[in-house]
């Protein structure tokens, strides 16, 4: 890999952190919930990518780094489905209570 090739992968990964940052820094609180749920399928995305590249993994290096990225994946995807799971539950009806008992108090004598 030459320097050129590594200067211009780097140049896109800081550009790509920036522009992250301003897009999740201007979504309100309360689109929060879904865009991470939506997020998961990315995520689904980047584990599948993570399983191929450990599949073509030189010898040296390349499946130990592999299985961690891959477990590191597992992770993010199975997370935010948990968590996503827990902030819709907060938004379903909570059953009614049942009813009080009757007083007996006032049938004694």
């Amino acid at each position: 890999m030459n320097a050129f090739h590594l200067l211009s992968e780097l140049t896109v990964f800081v550009l790509a952190v920036f522009v992250g940052l301003e897009v999740i820094s201007k979504v309100p609180a309360t689109l929060h919930t879904p865009l991470m749920s939506a997020t998961n399928a990315i995520h689904g995305i980047v584990l599948v990518g993570a399983l191929l590249v450990a599949v073509v993994a030189t010898p040296t290096l390349g499946p130990v780094l592999s299985v961690l990225v891959v477990f590191l994946a597992s992770l993010n995807v199975f997370g935010g489905y948990v968590v996503t799971g827990r902030m819709l539950a907060m938004f379903k009806a909570r059953p009614a209570p049942p009813p009080k008992p009757a007083s007996t108090e006032a049938a004694k004598p």
